[in-house]
Parts: C-alpha cells; sequence; structure tokens
C-alpha cells in the first residue's frame, strides 16, 4: 500500500495530532483539557520525546526531540521518533503532522520516518495485515515542492524494498528488466532491454558464464534519464548487480542462513532501478544512467565449474575458482560496457561478498574508491546525513597481487582474507575512469532496523538521490 504524504490547511477534531513543540510552545489552541496540559508539563520535565494523549475521538503525540550536537545524529532520532509514531499510528487511517515551533526541517524528517516505516510486503500472504495508515498530512506551513519531493523518495524506496522482498519464483532476470521498464515508462526514463542474443553479440562472458547453469535468459537492462539542460556534459552511471537467486552454483551455498536469503542477491540492481525512479520522479537536473546485468546462478549440468576460464566483454580472460564468486563476473562486463559512456563518475552496487556482512553487519555500507577521491568523501558525507553511511576500506596496489591468475589474466577469487577487497579490486580491473564500488550488506535486514523495518531496507536509494541531487 503506497503512504501519501500531503498537505493540510484545516484542523478537524478527529484528527490525529503530532505536534512538534518545544518547551515554550503554546498548546492551547489544540483543544487540549486542564488535566491533559499539566499532564503534558509534568512529561515535559523529565524530558519525554513523546507525551501520548488518547482522546476519545483521536489520538494526539506531544512530540519535543532531544537536542543533540551532531546534526545528523538529530536528524536520524527525528527520523526514529517517526518510526515509533508509525506504530502507534498503524491502525489508524490518518495523521496530521503540525509544526508548532516552527521547525519545517525536523516535520519532514519526522514524516520521513513515518512514512519509510508503513511499509510492509504482504503481497503472498491470504490474510496480510496492512497498516491501515494511508495519509500523513503535513500542516498549512508546509512547503508543496518539498512533499512532493519526498513523497516520490518514499515511492522509489517503496520499489526497491518490493524488488528485493519478492522470491525468485515471482521475480527472474525477465521480471527485473521489466519492473525497469514499467518504472521507465511512467516516469520518462529510457529504458532498453538487451535479450541472450544481444548479449551474445556483445560478448558479454561473464553473464553467460553466470547464465549457463540457468533455464532463464539473462537480461542486460539500461536506464536513461537525459534531462534537456543537464548540468554534466558527462553521464554518471550507476551499475547494479542483479542476480535474482544464488545457488552458488555448482560451488553450492549451504541453505540454512545463506541459500535461503539469496533472492536479495539482486539487490544492487533494485537499489539502481529506485534511485533511477527518485532522480527521474524529482526532474533532477543530471544526465544519469542505470546498468542491470541479471541472471540466476543456478547448478546444471551445463554450468560454468570452477577451474574454466572465461573470456569478458573487454577481451580479459578470468580464471573461475569459484561459481559463488558470480556477482562480480555478471558486473564487470557492465563495468566494461560503461566505457562507451565516457562517464564522469561510475558507482557500482553489489551484495557482493559475505566479507563485508562480517565486518559490519547490516547497519551500513563498504566502500572503496579508484580515481574518484572528491566524489567518495561527498558520498560519505550525504552517507552520513541520510543515515545510509559507509565504512571505507583501503583499496591498496598490494591486493592486486592477490587476483593475479597463473593461467589467466586474473582470477575471480582473491584467497581467504581481504574478501570485500579482492572484490572490489577484480571488479577496478574493468575500470578506466572515476570509480566508486559499494557493497551492500545495508540491503537486507532479519530483524526490524528502526524505519526501515524487517527484510528489504531500501538503503541505498536515498543515499544515491542525494549524493546526485547535490553533485557540483
Amino acid at each position: 500500500m503506497k503512504t501519501l504524504i500531503k498537505k493540510k490547511i484545516t484542523i478537524s477534531d478527529k484528527d490525529n495530532l503530532i505536534l512538534l513543540c518545544d518547551k515554550k510552545s503554546k498548546l492551547s489552541d489544540f483543544n487540549l483539557s486542564k488535566q491533559e496540559l499539566e499532564y503534558i508539563k509534568k512529561e515535559q520535565k523529565d524530558n519525554k520525546e513523546i507525551i501520548a494523549i488518547n482522546q476519545y475521538s483521536r489520538h494526539i503525540f506531544i512530540i519535543l526531540p532531544k537536542k543533540e550536537k551532531d546534526p545528523n545524529k538529530h536528524a536520524e532520532n527525528c527520523r526514529l521518533i517517526g518510526d515509533i509514531l508509525a506504530g502507534k499510528l498503524k491502525d489508524m487511517k490518518s495523521s496530521l503532522i503540525i509544526d508548532v515551533k516552527e521547525n519545517q526541517t525536523e516535520a519532514m524528517q519526522i514524516a520521513e520516518g513515518m512514512a519509510l516505516s508503513n511499509y510492509t510486503f504482504i503481497k503472498h500472504k491470504a490474510e496480510g495485515n496492512a497498516n491501515k495508515l494511508e495519509t500523513i498530512y503535513m500542516c498549512k506551513n508546509s512547503n508543496k515542492k518539498n512533499l512532493t519531493e519526498l513523497q516520490n523518495i518514499v515511492d522509489a524506496v517503496y520499489l526497491t524494498r518490493d524488488l528485493i522482498n519478492e522470491p525468485f519464483s515471482h521475480l527472474t532476470a525477465k521480471d527485473l528488466a521489466t519492473a525497469a521498464i514499467k518504472s521507465g515508462k511512467k516516469y520518462g526514463i529510457k529504458t532498453t532491454v538487451f535479450n541472450k542474443k544481444k548479449i551474445e553479440s556483445l560478448k558479454m562472458g561473464g553473464l553467460l558464464a553466470v547464465n549457463k547453469g540457468s533455464i532463464d535468459e539473462p537480461t542486460f537492462t539500461i536506464m536513461e534519464w537525459n534531462p534537456s539542460k543537464a548540468k554534466n556534459k558527462n553521464p554518471i552511471v550507476l551499475v547494479g548487480k542483479g542476480i535474482v537467486y544464488d545457488t552458488g552454483g555448482l560451488s553450492l551455498k549451504p541453505t540454512a542462513n545463506s541459500m535461503d536469503l539469496m533472492k536479495i542477491d539482486m539487490g544492487g540492481a533494485g537499489t539502481v532501478i529506485g534511485a533511477m525512479q527518485a532522480i527521474a520522479s524529482n526532474n533532477l537536473p543530471y544526465h544519469v544512467i542505470g546498468l542491470a546485468p541479471a541472471t540466476d546462478n543456478r547448478p546444471s549440468g551445463n554450468a560454468y565449474a570452477p577451474g574454466d576460464v572465461i573470456t569478458m566483454h573487454d577481451g580479459t580472460t578470468v580464471e573461475v575458482l569459484n561459481t559463488d564468486a558470480e556477482g562480480r563476473l555478471i558486473l564487470a562486463d557492465a563495468l566494461s560496457f560503461a566505457k562507451k559512456y565516457n562517464p564522469e563518475l561510475v558507482i557500482d552496487l553489489a551484495t557482493l561478498t559475505g566479507a563485508a556482512v562480517a565486518a559490519i553487519g547490516h547497519y551500513g555500507f563498504v566502500s572503496m574508491h579508484d580515481g574518484a577521491i572528491k566524489d567518495h568523501a561527498k558520498l560519505k558525507e550525504i552517507g552520513d546525513k541520510v543515515h545510509e553511511r559507509l565504512a571505507e576500506f583501503p583499496f591498496w596496489s598490494d591486493y592486486d597481487e592477490l587476483i593475479k591468475s597463473d593461467i589467466a589474466d586474473i582470477k575471480n577469487l582473491g584467497g581467504p582474507y581481504g574478501g570485500a577487497i579482492t572484490a572490489g579490486k577484480f571488479l577496478a580491473h574493468f575500470a578506466d575512469y572515476p570509480f566508486i564500488h559499494i557493497d551492500l550488506p545495508g540491503v537486507y535486514s532479519k530483524s526490524k532496523y528502526g524505519y526501515r523495518g524487517k527484510g528489504a531496507t531500501g538503503m541505498g536509494v536515498r543515499l544515491l538521490y542525494q549524493f546526485i541531487k547535490n553533485k557540483v
């Protein structure tokens, strides 16, 4: 169910109210009894951030966000307040946020947390219970442009969550491409999908090798947003790993705590599709291209095998030591394909390594960069602001030695140590432009993670959107 964010001019005595206040705010205009006002004062003295008043016809929440010296921490706290409020209002149809203290930034952050928290994925449940909260109203001094922007971002995050939550039985490589086409058609994104024959003509050996064990054909999706007055001469390219299901291939994964979650291995492609929608729906004045190579990775009599040597799109030969290191193979073809655009910057996003998950958990992303110092610093700054943070790993040249092969140009496995870094080094081999690699442990959480919920988090969409919006 879509969560709507709208402006409302008038206040009804039946509206559920969220009053954003400080201790000096006058609340006498909101039909509160003397007893309720005294209760609010008492709770304020105890520094409560959320004070709940349950009236017969409505709920009223007095919100007093605690002061934080770090503005990023304060912003995240406001979004988390929104998450708590969404939980309390999930059985109500609507709520109205009134900015009594006249701090629109805080009001928008609370609304953002509420809207993102309100997401549910119940498509396959006969008796699924979607949250009843349909509309978050903002008070009359809200900026309509800001509300529209937030609505579009939330919709894009929902799309990414839907794609990542969808099981492989309902999301093949072709289905993923269809989702990109549908989004592109709605928001004016030029979308092209290469079929297997076209992929073969382009000699994308990595994507074709991974697909050999599948009965479903691969796809290669190109989404292009190129507004007439784009600020950048050369495009920014976003590349997302689209392994719609990963068994590990002949290097078979264990089922428990591994293969059972491998529907999420297209998280990079899902994030790119969502980010492209956010960028286009808000009409950002930047030329951006999204690439999503996609297939499943399964074992069969014809599957590629450990020890094979394959030839990539750019002619590089790769010794395959582990068929479960497949994501880097399909990304490598996309990264070499991206050279045709002469890009200003390329960012790839992938659920690439268990090493990244082991290092930082699901709380953010692991990143590396080559020739993109300023852009990476800006991306890291944006990550702190939206609380989709980057943990930067070293990208020293020493690691290059670990992917050298005795029988091919390079190998797809670097050894038991520094796995996230050597995976990034493998990808960097195919990039001759400013390049940022992002490993995505944060796209899925097994337990509720604030307003990101349980399951697909949609993390990465807001990061990419705000990075491109603030590109200089």
